[in-house]
């Protein structure tokens, strides 16, 4: 089908989701997105063309929950593609629902080499780093996706650790010292001032991007049948709080020392064949469907840090808002700096929805998006 005559640019995307999770992939209509870096094309965007942003992500061409992936240029060599990631609130700096999807659209739309069965290798450098993705492929087609992760690791934990040597030597060091600093890679424990139920300790991992967790019967409530909007105040509310009363830092850039969001537990976090659910509330108040990539990385990084699962033992992670389901292990011990850390490998379906061109008429008061909440 074709648009009548029309003024303005035409934004055309490829919409796909993952485990119920949307994303909306843009393939033309974008300016020249400016940098020498994919972290320096992120602030470009935020800076230059937030409102193509908006157009995308808010009504009326998309909805509140509308997440987006704009593919660059990226400064490594061995990239096949760089990404940039946006939602409601802005842009965040790793997703691994999208790096799902777009495994399977790269192969698909040949951004990548002559495809290999049984997988094809996709290094996708996003804003926290490069990750490479393994796409299944066989008799032209794609199928489920599984990635590496860029080094996860445990921020600030709810328990301290018999193993570490210091708990011992020191027995007050963890109730004592604030987030912004660790022993030897071992960190402190993080109780916030949460408003409207007191002090919640949480723990706070690494997978991208920074996640707070907490088990969601803290609150009286179970991620699997509690009203939506009660997870997400309870969520919100400890999101605001770790990010007035903690200090965040990452040894590699400062564009990444930010919170993501809360994502709430059922609190099953020792190893077991049995599935574990969460429900991520990230950006503002949004929901992701899915059980979420980076979430699944950073809640395997804080496990695997407190002993209680080890290298290549496989979970399951389930979204408590759809039930879709997610696999996840640590595969690899490494470094981020001074903190110990994980490389971590989940695994995914996604599937494709559509395809769109958007416009936008110069007469139309709405064309910029709004936002109903």
């Amino acid at each position: 089908m074709q648009l009548p005559p029309h003024d303005g640019v035409e934004l055309s995307v490829v919409d796909m989701h993952t485990g119920g999770e949307p994303l909306r992939i843009i393939r033309s209509g974008y300016p020249q997105v400016k940098g020498d870096s994919v972290l320096s094309r992120r602030r470009y965007v935020q800076e230059h063309l937030d409102h193509l942003r908006r157009v995308l992500m808010f009504e009326p061409r998309g909805h509140y929950d509308m997440y987006g992936a704009l593919i660059v240029d990226s400064e490594i060599p061995e990239a096949d593609l760089g990404v940039l990631f946006m939602h409601n609130e802005g842009y965040s700096t790793m997703c691994g629902h999208a790096v799902i999807a777009l495994g399977r659209f790269a192969v698909d739309y040949k951004l990548v080499k002559e495809p290999q069965s049984p997988e094809t290798q996709v290094n996708i450098h996003c804003p926290c780093g490069m990750v490479k993705a393994f796409v299944e492929y066989s008799d032209g087609k794609t199928g489920g996706v599984r990635f590496h992760s860029v080094p996860a690791f445990a921020f600030g934990t709810g328990t301290t650790h018999d193993f570490c040597p210091h708990t011992k030597q020191f027995p007050n060091v963890f109730k004592v010292c604030r987030i912004n600093y660790s022993i030897n890679g071992f960190p402190p424990d993080v109780t916030v001032e949460v408003e409207g139920f007191g002090n919640v300790t949480v723990d706070i991992s690494y997978g991208g991007a920074f996640y707070a967790f907490v088990n969601a019967q803290r609150f009286g409530l179970d991620v699997n049948k509690s009203r939506t909007r009660d997870l997400v105040d309870a969520a919100t509310a400890v999101t605001n709080a770790v990010k007035s009363q903690v200090k965040l830092q990452h040894p590699v850039s400062d564009d990444l020392a930010f919170l993501y969001g809360t994502i709430l537990t059922d609190g099953k976090d020792d190893f077991s064949s049995e599935t574990t659910a969460n429900i991520c509330v990230f950006a503002d108040a949004q929901v992701d469907r899915s059980p979420t990539g980076s979430g699944v990385t950073a809640r395997v990084a804080f496990q695997y840090h407190k002993g209680l699962i080890q290298l290549n033992q496989t979970r399951t992670f389930q979204s408590g808002a759809t039930g879709s389901q997610f696999t996840g292990k640590a595969v690899e011990e490494t470094k981020c700096g001074d903190f110990r850390a994980v490389v971590v490998e989940v695994a995914g379906r996604a599937f494709y929805t559509g395809v769109s061109r958007f416009v936008q008429e110069q007469d139309d008061k709405l064309t910029h998006g709004f936002l109903l909440k």
